[in-house]
Formats: structure tokens, sequence, C-alpha cells
């Protein structure tokens, strides 16, 4: 079984491997205070025998979050001595040239907070300087007095000799067993100083609380007598364990929404359609990714509110736009988000003490949201809290209710598509060559809006949308990926040293997943290298076959240089900078399949009236779980099911395939 932590529901999809798959899902409310009290209450609610679990695997935004709302611990920075504002004077682009009022992004640790201590490596990883064991009594001062609960250590050029790192945590570990510390060439073993500093004081500055939560809820299910060890989905596509977890927890900051993108690219498999472009809507955020000839896109870095993070995952672009976005006024006009209710108090209609009108308010005062079908009629709306809560403020903006809710839907439809054009037409992308794949718990509500913004033709609503992306977590293998820095010419290099060096990553690899019980057998692997252009800053990651060929390698680097930038120069000088190695393991689940109702049940539940253009229509609503395969209904229309409500407007006809997906076209 699979759960995910959102930040309105935590949603759970468990497969029944008795019962040849069948697959049943869930939702409960997240619980901010402790996400695990959430987790806890939706095992007891969907698993009959929780003894019974053989496999678990947990999406979590606990470090994500952590570092949104600036809630991570109090650390030190340890870096050579004249070396302490590297960290803070970072590179000197300017990722706004034109902004009169640029700010630098805010780092996590402020330059008081930068310890030096003596010790010197080369470029090559030979001793200049042996570590002083007298440098480092400042360092243990500062922890002692004000109590310090983690520790970053970023040592020049240890991503190519590790001694010093390793021989300072032995100190550290000696002094303080506690202490949480985070080594560097662990985290981002490449060159570029900043960016290592960057993401392993990001992995420190997470990594007490990820660590204490994952402890605590491992200790949890131990009492609820589950035997299956607890897995971790991370932000690379791949999962591990919770032990590795806790080592490594910036590996899961995008756990959650990795899911779903996972799931996308199964989705594609099964479906035949290559080129998906994912939308996972919920009730605070809205995440994007592409799957693009079947498979995630997938970069070697990226940036987190400016600060840049070293390590391979899956593309996410996400803002905040979701079901609990709060409508609020500004200047004299209407703005949507991403100030969020989350799940407490939540919408307005939820009853829990929520007064502004949000995205799920609006949608249910037009009509589109069953109040008694909530969650599958779990959970009971307030149609008149919703309407106060939007008549509080249509009266300020001097609309009527009715138009207030249907601004606020444009309004946040319009934000969601130019974030999909970010990821699509900014990036040199067509966005009408895919399909649009709609869920989480609010996506298939606004899928079609979106779709036609974008003059996307097909849009797929998957089986059980809200937890799709719990459903993508069993959808994967265990991964790990480790990288060695190779700054070599190409045209100076012989294949059998890049040949191996990859042996070298591949024994890593294979260590790591034996470390995590998966055998031999199991096991395979992916090899790739950053390259780049004589004299270039950034690189290309190019996949490298099992038989190392250097003109293949060459050919593949300019083909992939122009499908980024739109040109190459096949005669130019072209170097190494990193090889790069993906280890996974097949994990045995059992693979959910779509189940075919059998009964004869019609799947109309009745009409109820719904406003599209400003305009009541008579709509029929039906059961998406009595739906069969090659049915088609003209819309509007809207289908209900336990975990979303998918919206169909005039002029749009929905069929089902025989995966279970609705397909969504304009008639």
């Amino acid at each position: 079984m699979a759960m995910d932590i959102g930040g309105t529901f935590t949603d759970f999809v468990v497969i029944d491997g008795e019962q040849q798959g069948q697959t049943s899902s869930g939702k409960v409310l997240t619980t901010p205070a402790n996400p695990a009290d959430g987790v806890l209450d939706g095992l007891r609610r969907f698993v009959a025998e929780l003894a019974g679990i053989e496999f678990l695997v947990h999406g979590t935004t606990v470090g994500l979050n952590a570092f949104l709302e600036r809630k991570g611990t109090r650390l030190l920075l340890v870096m050579t001595e004249g070396l302490r504002d590297a960290y803070s004077i970072a590179r000197h682009d300017r990722k706004e040239l034109y902004a009169l009022r640029y700010h630098k992004p805010e780092r996590l640790v402020p330059r008081r907070d930068v310890v030096e201590v003596v010790e010197r490596l080369r470029w090559d990883g030979a001793v200049e300087t042996p570590l002083d064991p007298q440098s480092l009594e400042p360092l243990f001062a500062r922890i002692r007095d004000e109590k310090v609960e983690a520790v970053a250590i970023c040592l020049i050029h240890s991503y190519v000799n590790p001694v010093h790192e390793l021989e300072l945590r032995e100190r550290l570990r000696a002094e303080f067993p506690e202490l949480s510390i985070t080594l560097s060439h662990e985290i981002a073993r490449e060159w570029r100083e900043y960016e290592r500093a960057s993401s392993a004081t990001l992995n420190a500055y997470i990594a007490p609380r990820v660590e204490r939560y994952l402890a605590t809820l491992e200790q949890e299910l131990g009492k609820l007598d589950v035997a299956s060890p607890l897995y971790v989905m991370q932000s690379n596509g791949g999962i591990t364990s919770a032990r590795r977890a806790r080592a490594e927890p910036i590996q899961t900051l995008l756990s959650g929404p990795v899911g779903g993108t996972i799931g996308g690219a199964a989705l594609a498999r099964s479906t035949g359609r290559r080129n998906l472009l994912c939308i996972d809507m919920g009730g605070t955020s809205f995440d994007l990714s592409l799957v693009v000839d079947g498979k995630p896109t997938v970069s070697t870095e990226t940036e987190l509110e400016g600060l840049p993070v070293l390590m391979p995952l899956v593309d996410i672009h996400t803002i905040g736009a979701g079901g609990g976005s709060l409508a609020w006024l500004e200047a004299g006009g209407l703005r949507v988000g991403p100030q969020s209710a989350g799940a407490d108090p939540g919408p307005a209609c939820y009853g829990r003490g929520g007064t502004q009108p949000t995205v799920t308010d609006a949608n249910l005062f037009l009509g589109r949201l069953d109040p008694g079908y909530f969650l599958g009629g779990r959970m009971t709306l307030d149609e008149a809290a919703a309407e106060r809560a939007l008549e509080g403020v249509a009266g300020q903006v001097r609309l009527n209710t009715t138009e207030l809710a249907e601004g606020m839907l444009a309004i946040i439809n319009a934000r969601m598509a130019d974030a999909m054009r970010t990821i699509t037409v900014k990036q040199g992308i067509d966005p009408r060559e895919f399909a649009l794949v709609a869920f989480g718990g609010a996506g298939p509500m606004h899928a079609v809006w979106l779709a036609e913004e974008l003059e996307i033709g097909e849009v797929i609503v998957p089986w059980s949308p809200g937890t799709f992306s719990a459903w993508g977590m069993l959808q994967t293998d265990m991964r790990h990926d480790v990288v060695r820095s190779f700054y070599q010419p190409l045209a100076g290099v012989e294949a059998q040293t890049v040949a191996a060096t990859f042996d070298s990553l591949e024994a890593e690899g294979a260590e790591l997943l034996e470390q995590e019980g998966v055998g031999a057998s199991d096991r395979y692997y992916a090899r790739s290298a950053d390259m780049r252009y004589v004299g270039q800053e950034y690189t290309v990651n190019v996949p490298v076959a099992e038989t190392v060929s250097l003109e293949v390698i060459d050919t593949s680097f300019h083909d992939g240089h122009h499908l980024r930038y739109g040109h190459s120069t096949p005669s130019a000088p072209v170097e190494f900078v990193n090889l790069r190695l993906a280890a996974m393991g097949r994990i045995a689940s059992t693979a959910p399949t779509y189940q075919a109702p059998t009964d004869q049940a019609d799947p109309l539940l009745g009409h109820r009236q719904v406003v599209f253009a400003g305009q009541e229509h008579e709509t029929p609503v039906l059961l998406r779980q009595h739906l069969r395969a090659g049915t088609s209904h003209a819309g509007p229309l809207v289908i209900e099911e336990d975990s979303a409500t998918t919206v169909i407007p005039p002029g749009h006809t929905a069929a089902l395939d025989e995966f279970g997906n609705v397909l969504i076209t304009r008639a």
C-alpha cells in the first residue's frame, strides 16, 4: 500500500494481492501539528489487517514544508579556512535582471554561523594542509554553548577526497553523539563549492525534523504490528528505505508530487500515449510535470526559492494554487492564492471555522460539488457557510455571488495555465502535442478549462484521481544515484578509462542496493555523463551504453545540445564533467489493475443545477464506479467518485476506455 501526505488530505491506496490486485483508495484530513497522526488514522480506517501489510511506501512533505516555512533547525556550516564567504557570496548572476527591487535569496545559514577550520586539499585530492584539531575548539564551543542541533560540513575539494570531512565527523561524534551531521561529499559529490555547500546546508536544515518524523512513524507502525519495513518515495522517482531517507532527507523534498509523475509514466505505458502533461491540483498546491516519450523529464540540479540543490530529481514545477486557495482583495482587485486555508481550518464549507472564501467554496456554490457526496459521503459540506463566505467578498467588489464564484475560478485557472506555459511554451515545447492528465482532488474539476487555455485536445482523468500520486508510488523501484567527478576532454581520454570508472560506480551502487536487501538478480543500472563544450559553464546529461563508445557519446552530446538549446557545433571540442549511475532494484509489489464493474447498475445518480458561463444547466450526475468501457456521455456532465469530482462543461464529451480512464474531448 502507499500513503501520500498533502497539504489538506492524506491519501491511501491499498492493493489486495490475495484478491487479484483489487485496489481501493481513501482520504483523511492531514494533521499539520503531527502528520503521523493522519497517517495512522488512515491506516486504521482503510486496512482491516494491519499485520498483513507486505509492502508500505510513503510520500512525505515534512522536509519540504520545513524548508518552505523556514521551520528547520538551527545549524552551523563548517568550511575551509579562508572560504567562509563562499556560501554567502554565492554566484554573481541575477535571476531578475531588470527588477529594481531585487533581493538576494535569503540563506539558510547567516554569515555569523559559518565556522572555519584549518585544512586544505588540492584540486586532485592531495592533502596540502592536514586537519588541525586545535582549530576545531571554537566549533565545539559554539555547538555546546548555543545548543546547536545540526552541522553541515563542506570542505574544499572533498568531492575528490573526503578524508578531512570523515575525520571531522568522527571528532564531532566523539564529542556530541546526538548531533545531526551532514557531509557535503555524501549529499553532492560534485564540483562547484557554492552549490555543494547549499545542498549540504539544506539537508542539515531539515534533517532533525525528518529524522524525528520518520523514526516516530516507524515506532508507531511497530506498535500496530505492521511487519513491513517502511519505504519512502524520493525526488529522483525511486524509493528507498526509511533508514536511508533519515540519513539523506534532502532526497525526500519532492517525494509527494513525484509520485504523480511516475504514475503518469505508467499511464503512458498502458495507453500508448507517449507525451503527457501531468497536473496535480490538491488542496494547497498545483504541481506540474512532463512525460516525454514515455519517460519523466529528469534533471541533475534544481533551485528552491533561489537556493541551488545538486541531486537527480524529476522535474516538478509547483505554484500555490489548490482547492483551499483563498480569495482576497488587493488595491480593490480580486486575488486568489497562493495563501491557502489548508486542512485547518480548511475551506468555509468544511465547517471547521474557516470564514474566507476558497476555490472549493466557489465550486460548491456553482453546483459542481455534491455537499452530501464529498469523499464518497464520508464528509458533508456546508453550502450555507460557503455562500456566506462568498457574499462577504462579493459585496466589496460589487459582484453578485455567482459572478464572484466564477471569477475566482477564472483567476485560479489563469494562474495554473500560466504555470503550464512555463514548462511547455517557454521551454520551446508545443503543449498541443501532449495529452493532459488531470489528478489530485481538485484537478479533474478544472482540467477542461486548462486544456482549452493551451489548446490541448484530450484530457485523461485516471482511476481514483484524488489518490493518483499515492498509486504512482507503487509503480516504481528502489533507486540510488551515485556520481563521480570526471573532468576530462573527450579527445584525450580512453574508452577503457571511462568504462573502468563506471564499473567502480556500479560496484558502489550494488553495495547500496545490497544494504537495502535487493538481490543481485533484481538489480539494474542506467549510466550517463554530464558533458559540455570546452569553455561552457553548464552541462548536458547524455546516456551512456554499457559498452562505452566515445563516438556514440560525442554524437549523443551534440544531438542533446541541439535539442535543448536549438543549436550545436559538432566540430567543437567536448569534455566530460561528471559520470553518473542510477542503481535500481526491482520491488516485488502487486501491480494494480482496473476492475470493470460486474453489475448492471445505472450510473445515473440524478440531476442538479450547475452553473456554466453564468447560466444554470440541468446537469446529469454519474457515479464513476458504474461506468462501462466504451460508453460515452455528452456534457454538461458531473462524474462523482470517492476521491474526486470530474466536471465536463457543455460542448465536450466524456468516454471510458478499457483501462478505466475518463477521456474528455471537445464534442
